[in-house]
């Protein structure tokens, strides 16, 4: 066999590192975009292509040991590129570097076979030809593997375990994979270069199939992670709209005795003083009568303790609210939906300094067959949503984001749906929900 069939060269390899790479940094939250990307991009090509030229020329453990570098090489685009957490960098840096060797491998090992039968192909252009649609068919069959779980990657937080293991899996392949190559003398080692051909892209492709495998496993990890704590949050909400149900109750009744006493004592009162003092003590009564009651019991709860936290916290809370058409809604789906809603406006009012600012509005109502409700409240005007979410200014992002999941999880629920948007100081949340005909006919009666 010919030497083409032994060195792959430099230039593909770094060309297939750098396309692996791009592949899982196009999965993860990036750091800067448009033409800056590429411009990045094109840098970490040029350090590749570099760095390979420098080692191609070493043999056996020597070159094994400069692609050490290349794997360092292969993360900087993780870094640079990429705003994610250390673990998941090294993690999908492991991943990159295993498939790039394995498309250089699997390309080159199919160049070598029909070159050996055709002398005439040992040519660059027919070099391109064997090795850039290997190169597409592995990359656009890797992305659709990955695309079923698109989302979950950008939010997936990879433990330390699973990054050593990572790293552990591609550090073993690689060297498997290199043993035929360093020495023949080996129980591992081809003896041919065909069987080491054979050998290290049948062991690379292992690594991806392995590789894989693990993803698979911290992706279903993490679902059942976000459905326990989407569904504590939920038990959570209802928790205190039951503990604080007992209360409004005991408010409410103290609230009706008072309105026969006012009207017992009016009966004995005579002064003109203090008739206006029981008129007054009527009004603040009905005011609060009209702002707690929606015509829904749940959300007329929800809305007292509320209301009572913002009263104590100079946070004006304001709310016009068809209750009844919430009737269809399970108490737990309400608790969670309206619970969550109002701690994260009040969360995010309670940050201004400035007292008048902080304002709140809900408003629930039917219009044209939708259940629409619709929270508002005061923000920074810097405020921004990215992806869905209103971006955090907390130092542990990772669980952030489960009051509005849960939000949606229950607008879904309901074949609905719930965006949020920022802009003028204002951060609003809309909650859109169809209502059955029956339902929607009733409202307009």
């Amino acid at each position: 066999m010919t030497g083409v069939e032994q060195n792959i060269p430099f230039y593909w390899t770094a060309f297939a590192h750098w396309i692996a790479s791009l592949l899982y940094v196009s999965l993860l939250p990036k750091r800067v975009e448009g033409w800056k990307f590429w411009v990045a991009s094109a840098i970490q090509l040029a350090l590749q292509l570099g760095y390979m030229a420098l080692i191609v020329d070493q043999d056996g453990m020597t070159f094994n040991v400069g692609m050490i570098g290349m794997a360092a090489l292969t993360s900087l685009p993780f870094a640079v590129l990429n705003q994610t957490w250390w673990e998941n960098r090294i993690y999908y840096c492991a991943r990159a570097f295993i498939l790039g060797a394995f498309m250089c491998s699997l390309g080159w090992q199919l160049y070598a076979y029909f070159e050996g039968m055709f002398p005439t192909l040992e040519t660059l252009v027919w070099e391109a030809a064997f090795m850039l649609p290997v190169y597409a068919i592995v990359i656009v069959l890797m992305n659709c593997l990955e695309s079923g779980h698109r989302e979950v990657d950008r939010e997936m937080e990879v433990t330390p375990v699973a990054c050593g293991s990572a790293v552990l899996i591609a550090l073993f392949i690689y060297i498997f994979s290199s043993l035929s190559f360093s020495s023949t003398d080996t129980p591992f080692s081809g003896t041919t270069y065909a069987e080491a051909f054979n050998i290290r892209t049948i062991v690379y492709l292992g690594g991806v199939a392995i590789l894989y495998g693990l993803h698979l496993q911290l992706c279903d990890a993490h679902a059942r992670t976000e459905v326990t704590a989407l569904q504590n949050m939920l038990d959570m909400q209802y928790a205190n709209y039951r503990l604080s149900q007992e209360p409004v109750d005991l408010v409410n009744q103290k609230y009706h005795d008072l309105k026969h006493q006012i009207a017992i004592l009016r009966a004995g009162v005579g002064t003109e003083q203090k008739l206006e003092y029981l008129d007054r003590m009527e009004q603040e009564i009905k005011a609060y009568e009209a702002q707690n009651k929606t015509g829904n019991e749940v959300l007329d709860t929800i809305l007292t303790g509320k209301s009572v936290y913002c009263q104590n916290h100079d946070i004006r809370l304001t709310c016009v609210a068809d209750g009844k058409a919430l009737d269809f809604m399970d108490v737990m789906d309400l608790s969670a939906l309206f619970g969550n809603a109002l701690d994260n406006a009040i969360e995010s009012v309670g940050k201004l300094s400035d007292p008048e600012q902080r304002l709140i509005h809900l408003s629930v109502a039917v219009q044209k067959g939708f259940l629409r409700i619709r929270v508002e409240n005061r923000c920074d005007e810097g405020y921004t949503v990215k992806k869905g979410l209103p971006l955090t200014t907390k130092k542990d992002t990772r669980l952030h984001g489960y009051g509005l999941k849960s939000i949606c999880r229950t607008a879904e629920k309901y074949g609905g749906s719930a965006t949020v948007s920022a802009s003028g100081g204002w951060f609003e949340l809309r909650i859109l929900i169809p209502l059955k005909e029956e339902k929607a006919k009733d409202k307009k009666e």
